[in-house]
């Protein structure tokens, strides 16, 4: 792969035609491996990759002075409100300035460059250093949702790391659901089996998030060791106004239910589509009608 860079008058110092050229060289990996790039000062994938090499170095920094904090969403059982309060964690990124950064801005560079392990850890430890002060304050039981990457998986030390974490921070695992996306599963079926069976075991909930996005889900379903099916929020989201949406809504929700799985709804946005889940019968719901994202230091409040 080869990265070509004009040199001229106007190129700047030696470093900036390095990095120009290193960007380049970059764009012509990702384009397939074997190719040429040439750098042009408007070439948007060029720009894309530079500002992922910024975010690179800024991830690299909020982890180092722990700018991340974790927000949580309710996810409610329809009927069984009152057994206990079940939220997601998410992250988002303090600036220096006090903005916030949502994840989507940040995540594709964090798995580029190799750092959604280091992330994922640093969310998990939050989440159970939260977990205790927030099930305090509550006569009920606290559940959290903590999310981990495909590159998480296939880290031999982190089922060890989780173990260390719940004891450290007296959280039972029973308390705690790790959530991993149907399509980081398939993609590591072998490894996804062998780590959500160990936290299994260990007594956590596993559950797979955006169920229905694959080509294969039902199948790849029974090899997985899941407690809970979420189902794809593109499906959810207009199931009320499309018939095949609704139908493969209603597919996952009978089929998990057969396998002796809950179902959760994500998406869920309006009135309607609550009543409409809640008669078909499934088990969790979690959206913006429902609950919105909150600081887990404003929830706790």
């Amino acid at each position: 792969s080869i990265g070509a860079v004009e040199v001229n008058a106007s190129s700047g110092s030696r470093g900036e035609v390095m990095r120009k050229a290193d960007s380049a060289c970059y764009v012509a990996k990702d384009a397939g491996r074997g190719r040429t790039h040439l750098y042009l000062d408007s070439d948007e994938a060029v720009m894309l990759r530079q500002g992922e090499l910024n975010w690179a170095t800024r991830l690299q920094q909020a982890l180092e002075h722990g700018q991340f904090e974790l927000h949580g969403q309710r996810i409610v059982a329809p009927g069984h409100e009152d057994e206990g309060h079940y939220d997601e964690m998410l992250v988002r990124l303090r600036e220096a300035d006090g903005r916030l950064v949502p994840p989507m801005a940040f995540l594709p560079a964090a798995e580029r460059y190799g750092l959604m392990p280091a992330l994922d850890k640093t969310v998990i430890v939050r989440a159970l250093q939260m977990h205790g002060p927030m099930q305090a304050a509550s006569s009920k039981p606290v559940k959290f949702a903590i999310n981990l990457s495909g590159a998480s998986l296939s880290d031999a030390k982190l089922l060890d790391f989780i173990r260390d974490a719940m004891t450290e921070y007296k959280v039972a695992p029973h308390l705690i659901c790790f959530e991993v996306t149907e399509t980081v599963a398939i993609a590591n079926l072998q490894v996804a089996v062998r780590l959500m069976s160990e936290l299994k075991q260990l007594g956590c909930t596993l559950s797979l998030d955006d169920f229905g996005s694959g080509m294969s889900s039902f199948s790849y379903l029974k090899q997985l060791p899941v407690d809970v099916v979420k189902i794809d929020g593109s499906f959810v989201r207009n199931m009320l106004v499309n018939p095949v949406d609704y139908a493969m809504v209603e597919a996952v929700n009978n089929i998990a239910h057969q396998m002796g799985l809950k179902t959760l709804a994500e998406y869920v946005e309006t009135p309607e589509l609550i009543a409409a889940l809640t008669t078909m019968g499934v088990d969790m719901l979690q959206g913006y009608g429902v609950g919105v994202p909150e600081p887990l230091s404003v929830m706790l409040a």
